[in-house]
């Protein structure tokens, strides 16, 4: 007696990822938020010296963190280029330790590497891009370190509080304009 067995193979679909910090981790979750490719985006602490950093703390300058968003994605679908692409068009990396009126090293423009292929298009890129600004670009080129997901009520803030002044005056025109610049990826 011959017994047929139906065999299914499933394949584990293959995330990267990635870390970034351009200013307050709002602005940069919700630009990666509903992104085509992106399974996650979400607020973090990463590069400073105290192992179990909060919001405080980070805010106050004493960590050595910067505030960033761990970008989880198909790169099947978007890569880790386009992603660069998105966030040297999101954010002023020409600003050293701010971003408009958020001032500090916690607001620094960084790209974290995990692996010497993302270290070398994060340089690329950042030479490339040179070309579209007038001053010098000074995004951080880092290995990550010492990463910590940023508390629950941060997360999806813009979408759960978009009364919050500064979600309106800040977050939503930089979404709005990344948005509507490349809708395309979305």
């Amino acid at each position: 007696m011959i017994h047929e067995y139906n065999i299914q193979l499933c394949f584990a679909q293959i995330m990267e990822r990635t870390v970034l910090g351009g200013g307050c981790f709002w602005c940069i979750e919700g630009a990666f938020k509903e992104m085509r490719g992106v399974d996650s985006a979400l607020p973090g602490y990463a590069g400073g010296h105290d192992n179990h950093p909060t919001y405080n703390s980070v805010c106050a300058g004493i960590t050595g963190h910067a505030e960033v968003v761990e970008i989880i994605y198909d790169p099947e679908t978007i890569s880790f280029e386009t992603i660069l692409e998105v966030f040297f068009t999101m954010h002023d990396p020409t600003q050293l330790n701010r971003q408009g009126n958020d001032i500090g090293t916690q607001y620094r423009s960084v790209i974290y590497y995990l692996n010497e292929q993302q270290k070398s298009t994060a340089e690329r890129l950042k030479e490339d891009f040179q070309q579209y600004y007038d001053e010098e670009i000074v995004t951080e080129i880092s290995e990550l370190s010492n990463y910590h997901e940023a508390e629950k009520y941060h997360h999806n803030y813009f979408q759960q509080n978009p009364g919050n002044g500064y979600c309106q005056m800040i977050v939503a025109p930089k979404l709005s304009k990344i948005r509507s610049k490349l809708s395309h990826l979305y």
